[in-house]
């Protein structure tokens, strides 16, 4: 009879632990019995010790898969700590030399590593397998599974070829690891790892000690940031930002404003990137502002808030980057901020890409929005998509939650939603549904004679926005199915088709609107907004517009003014840290601004918050300059943007901040290239007699003549020649 182990007496010896956390010990027998396992568990629940304490206890070695390989040492030494002997764990991948290498290789070969870290580049080698041949394997662990499957979050193809180099060193139970899968990935990974009868022990997902909360973004986002982080003093934080240029940009303002970050990209070398992660589990550092390449497997229990300063690519991502917050069950707050620019930049860097991996880039950002946009608890909506109920109506802890919308009647209109759905065989995406609704004849609808049905157009009385609301709060509320498989197609459920026979209530609330123009004021540090100060500041400008003979908004745009009005500038030097205020235009117009402000502080005896201000790196910092110089040498643009790593957007972000804080640029030549003088014109006329140099009003104007771009670029020549 087989010898029943004490799990519980051999967790206290190696890990001081008196009890297992949720599912450990099932999953540990079950790994221990031969059965392959697939474990879905949260960050913070406690994956790691799964495969741990098996290896420890089991005869043989584990071999560890592990995406990362600045991770490994950092895993390796936790369980050393365990052991009197060094040699009870070993990591195996390039980072090691000859001599290492045949130490590890000793080591193991002699009985003495229970675990051995392996990236899945490394199991691959030739070398590497033929070595494993030779060794008495106990089970294979893989570490963040999802990187198997293309819907997930962080795919990797080198991934795929785990099953069959598992073939060829010896088969062994596998057991793979996850903090994130949909049924969609979760199937996938099964497949691969070719476990199809895998035992599954899945957690919740369900994290209540974190708060989510979603920021419109604006120009102010780096102001909002730093004065987010002040209230938050010495507390642990990370901040992912999707470029490395934005990553060093950001950790650079933070350090201006005496914020103790250092930034964090797979750009930096493997000593710097590994000596910033130990830096910040020791605490020597407080912030960290990174790609997403950093927090895989840290296991830093008391981070306590992350900031996604860019929307991520998809809710698996978003989940596992929010869950490094609050690991100890303590505060963790997860702030994103959003704009659906960001949205259209990141399906724009999908073109030339496959177009089944383009689709599921789209589906998966879709969601991402509708997270974003939503206005039902973000708990809820967050647990739906890994197909988990959370049937409490009000989590207490987000922002949708905490400031509730008021709901309105939908009963009709879903009615509507469903009726169309099944008008058209339930075989299309949610934007067919909505352009059936709202009458738009597009391609796609004409195509399939959809505007030949009865039900085209029973909608149009409402934007194609509200109809998004109504169908992503019936899919939470059951009564419509995506599904995922088919990119997106709707389907009706039980439910929905027994709403169809008898309607009852639907209460929705509206989507959040990101898209509206605002200045948030209180985030510039100050407190509120000066009224009477701001109309005083635009009676001003509009003096010297027509004194010049420009638009108003060519001196200084009403952002810049409403700063103004609320840290109060009254030396030339503080102007100068006012966003869209630079030397050139604080030196031509600031003077008598200035004057204005200081005359208003003092007849009202306003006490000025000068100590709150944010600081901002200077406007002309090393890119900005090798920018300018290169257009005075008038060097192509888009061959600049190329050496620069931008894409064309980016370049032209960057010149619009370098014209609207007072730097002229001469780009005439790189326009004489790609349009006539005619259209520049044209284009530079519609600017001197608009009232706003709002790119979308323009294009509202203009478009169908002329493309942003085109657009974009003569606003910079306009403001350049008549401002600057």
């Amino acid at each position: 009879m087989k010898k029943t182990i004490d799990l519980t007496s051999k967790l206290k010896f190696y890990f001081g632990f008196d009890a297992f956390k949720g599912d450990q010990e099932a999953i540990i027998h079950n790994l221990m019995a031969g059965r392959d396992t697939f474990v879905l568990m949260p960050t913070g629940g406690g994956k790691s010790l799964c495969y741990q304490l098996p290896a420890l206890i089991m005869e043989g070695t584990a071999i560890v898969i592990s995406p990362l390989i600045a991770l490994m040492k950092n895993q390796v030494d936790a369980i050393r700590q365990v052991s009197a002997d060094d040699g009870i764990a070993h990591f195996m991948n390039s980072s090691l030399n000859r001599t290492a290498l045949d130490e590890v290789k000793n080591d193991v070969l002699a009985g003495r590593t229970k675990l051995l870290y392996v990236a899945p580049e490394s199991l691959t080698k030739e070398e590497n397998v033929d070595f494993l041949r030779q060794v008495k394997i106990s089970f294979y662990a893989v570490d963040e599974a999802h990187c198997i499957s293309e819907w997930g979050h962080d795919f990797r193809p080198e991934y795929r070829r785990i099953r069959p180099i598992i073939n060829e060193i010896g088969v062994a139970p596998v057991i793979a690891l996850t903090a994130t899968a949909t049924d969609k990935v979760r199937d996938d990974i099964k497949k691969n790892l070719g476990m199809p009868d895998a035992d599954e022990f899945k957690s919740s997902f369900n994290r209540p000690n974190l708060y989510y909360e979603v920021r419109p973004k604006t120009k102010e986002i780096d102001k909002e940031i730093v004065k987010f982080i002040r209230q938050n003093p010495g507390k642990s934080g990370i901040i992912y930002c999707l470029s490395r240029r934005k990553v060093e940009e950001l950790a650079e303002v933070l350090r201006a404003n005496d914020i103790n970050a250092r930034a964090y990209h797979a750009g930096m070398d493997s000593a710097t990137r590994t000596q910033t992660q130990d830096d910040f589990i020791m605490e020597e550092i407080d912030v960290i502002v990174a790609t997403i390449a950093f927090g895989m497997g840290i296991d830093k229990p008391d981070v306590r808030f992350v900031i996604h300063y860019d929307i991520p690519k998809s809710l698996e991502g978003y989940y596992q980057e929010t869950g490094r917050a609050g690991r100890d069950g303590g505060e963790g707050k997860c702030i994103t901020f959003y704009t659906y620019k960001d949205l259209q930049k990141l399906e724009k860097f999908m073109e030339g890409k496959p177009v089944a991996e383009q689709d599921i880039g789209r589906q998966l950002l879709q969601e991402t929005a509708a997270y974003a946009e939503t206005s039902v608890c973000r708990r809820r909506v967050l647990l739906h998509y890994f197909g988990e109920e959370y049937l409490q109506e009000n989590c207490q802890n987000c922002d949708n939650c905490l400031h509730p919308k008021s709901k309105i009647e939908a009963k009709a209109q879903l009615l509507l939603a469903l009726q169309v759905i099944q008008s058209i065989k339930e075989n299309f995406k949610g934007p067919h549904v909505i352009n059936v609704l709202t009458g738009n004849p597009t391609e796609e609808v004409i195509a399939h004679k959809h505007d030949d049905l009865e039900c085209f157009g029973c909608g149009d009385d409402h934007e194609p926005r509200f109809w998004n609301t109504v169908l992503r709060q019936a899919i939470l509320h059951g009564y419509i199915y995506k599904e995922v498989e088919n990119y997106g197609l709707l389907k009706l459920t039980k439910d929905g088709k027994a709403f169809l026979k008898k309607p009852v209530s639907f209460m929705i609330s509206e989507d959040n609107d990101f898209e509206s123009d605002y200045v948030d004021t209180e985030s510039m540090g100050a407190g509120a907004l000066d009224e009477e100060l701001l109309s005083m500041l635009k009676d001003l400008r509009k003096r010297v517009a027509k004194d010049k003979q420009i638009p108003p908004y060519v001196i200084f745009q009403d952002q810049s003014l409403a700063a103004m009005a609320t840290v109060y500038p009254i030396s030339i030097e503080e102007l100068k840290n006012i966003p869209g205020v630079g030397e050139g235009k604080a030196k031509r117009y600031g003077r008598e601004f200035c004057e204005l402000i200081r005359r208003h502080v003092e007849e009202n005896g306003i006490e000025r918050a000068e100590d709150l201000r944010v600081r901002t790196v200077a406007n002309k910092s090393k890119a900005k300059v090798a920018i300018i110089q290169s257009v005075d040498r008038k060097v192509d643009l888009d061959v600049l943007a190329k050496s620069k790593g931008l894409d064309f957007d980016e370049l032209l972000d960057e010149l619009d901040a370098i014209v609207d804080s007072g730097t002229k640029l001469d780009i005439t030549y790189y326009l004489k290239s790609i349009m006539d003088a005619d259209q520049i014109d044209d284009i530079f006329e519609y600017f001197r007699e608009s009232n706003t140099d709002d790119i979308d009003d323009a294009l509202d104007e203009l478009g169908d003549e002329y493309t942003e771009e085109q657009i974009r670029l003569v606003r910079i020549k306009f403001i350049s020649d008549l401002a600057n």
